[in-house]
């Protein structure tokens, strides 16, 4: 094969899978013009249409639709080997991609991530943050990070963190004006901070755990928000009650800026975990990333 068909055929794929040239250019590192005329004279080469182009999408033609499926496990196989011959070199290196909740990113990711990197110069982690469940594998991601309970069971599991405690808080403004609820149906008489979840769009059900007692209570207010940070700041700004991992609260709670509500009812749960496609042999590049993550209790504060 021709090195000019080689990459004219990997441009092919990242097109067909992104179905998009400007997100393909990107994840390239070229530019959509150059792109689009490399499509065009792989197209004129081969003499079919590969791609159907509108004004809002790329999809691939039925003879694409062939040749990617055809074409792209083997180029995935060829990547791997070059993995795997890459990882017998002392440093690992490449580029890992994660994807990770607000929260999950700021307070154990860039942690833990921040004592890794200096250790392995030429490794890259992309971590994007968003409050959805992702398909790692159809967005490309080596792996992601969520709550033990929300990881699917064909899925390689590793605990990066203890269990999480989540709290009901409000500013002492609030509590002053409109009381302290003493039991979850309570809430049903206060302004609420709803999380909106970005996967499924509907408002997020706050959980409430005493004993061998669940109940879920669905909550109203003014404001709803799509990430926890932003709902501490209304809390914060005395705007209602907000249902927050306890340790973004914390700080705030010892400075008495918040009140936390509803304590013995609090529940806990699994703590974050990293999870990936299980495979034999992983890139070096991830099992650094992978070991430097993981959870060791006797490493807890």
């Amino acid at each position: 094969m021709h090195r000019e068909t080689y990459s004219d055929l990997l441009a092919f794929i990242a097109v067909a899978q992104e179905c998009s040239f400007t997100r393909a250019a990107a994840r390239m590192g070229v530019s959509q013009s150059a792109l689009s005329h490399t499509i065009r004279a792989l197209e004129a080469k081969m003499g079919v249409r590969l791609l159907t182009r509108t004004t809002r999408s790329v999809s691939p033609t039925e003879a694409g639709e062939r040749l990617l499926r055809n074409i792209a496990p083997r180029f995935e196989e060829i990547q791997e080997l070059l993995s795997q011959i890459n990882d017998l070199h002392d440093s690992p290196a490449g580029t890992v991609r994660i994807s990770a909740s607000e929260n999950a990113a700021e307070t154990v990711l860039w942690p833990k991530l921040a004592k890794l990197l200096p250790k392995f110069p030429d490794l890259k982690v992309e971590v994007v943050m968003e409050n959805r469940r992702s398909d790692i594998v159809a967005e490309r991601f080596d792996m992601g990070v969520r709550l033990g309970n929300e990881v699917s069971n064909d899925m390689a599991v590793v605990p990066i963190s203890a269990g999480m405690q989540v709290a009901v808080v409000g500013s002492p403004a609030y509590l002053s004006k409109y009381g302290i609820p003493q039991k979850p149906h309570d809430l049903a008489n206060h302004q609420c901070i709803n999380l909106r979840m970005m996967t499924h769009g509907e408002l997020y059900a706050w959980e409430f755990r005493k004993g061998k007692k669940n109940v879920e209570v669905r909550v109203d207010g003014q404001l709803i928000f799509n990430n926890a940070r932003q709902i501490l700041s209304a809390a914060l700004a005395g705007f209602g009650l907000a249902y927050v991992p306890l340790e973004m609260a914390r700080t705030y709670i010892a400075k008495r800026r918040l009140v936390a509500v509803l304590e013995e009812w609090s529940p806990a749960f699994p703590g974050y975990h990293l999870y990936y496609p299980g495979r034999k042999q992983l890139p070096r590049a991830m099992e650094v990333v992978i070991e430097g993550l993981r959870h060791r209790p006797d490493e807890e504060d």
